[in-house]
């Protein structure tokens, strides 16, 4: 009796190193014969090339989304440093010729020729510049805002003081000269 069938039957004890490799391998053998054995089916070649070449194809398209996602974002970020590299590195400054300019275009007035004419700049912080503007020879207190919108009216702030009612009392401006939108 061979040490195989005396282990097949329970009495032999446990297999020797050299035994065991050579079990496992055979039973690796015998599962690649299994698989190769399949694999020669013409209906399961068929269906493993349409599983392969549709797997393929999903691998494809994700590395073009990708490459194209890689292109897109860089480009952008190019445009973006390049934005940048145009934007001024001083702060701006509020002129009066700046100021004129602002006027005209808000009030639709012709920029060579306008009518209201911007006399004194009280202000000029380019977030929030105070202006005195006159018009058809009646002063007014307006105010530019980030050196682009143009405000005339009456400001308050939090406490409910009329800062616009300040100000032209500060530069003697009379109220009465024009119709300041306020009951008086």
């Amino acid at each position: 009796m061979s040490r195989f069938q005396a282990r097949r039957l329970g009495f032999a004890s446990s297999p020797t190193t050299y035994e065991h490799t050579q079990t496992q391998r055979t039973r690796y053998m015998s599962k690649i014969r299994f698989i190769i054995k399949r694999l020669s089916n013409p209906r399961v070649r068929r269906r493993l090339k349409i599983g392969l070449s549709v797997y393929a194809g999903i691998i494809l398209l994700c590395l073009l989304s990708k490459l194209s996602y890689d292109i897109g974002f860089f480009n952008a970020e190019a445009l973006k440093q390049a934005r940048n590299a145009q934007l001024p590195t001083t702060n701006p400054v509020l002129t009066t010729e700046r100021a004129r300019q602002i006027v005209a275009g808000a009030l639709k007035e012709d920029p060579s020729n306008p009518q209201t004419l911007v006399i004194q700049l009280i202000d000029s912080n380019p977030h929030f510049a105070i202006i005195m503007i006159e018009k058809n020879k009646l002063k007014q207190i307006a105010y530019i805002i980030d050196m682009r919108l143009f405000f005339i009216g009456n400001l308050f702030n939090a406490e409910g003081y009329n800062l616009t009612e300040g100000m032209e009392n500060q530069y003697d401006i009379k109220r009465e000269n024009y119709n300041s939108g306020s009951v008086k």
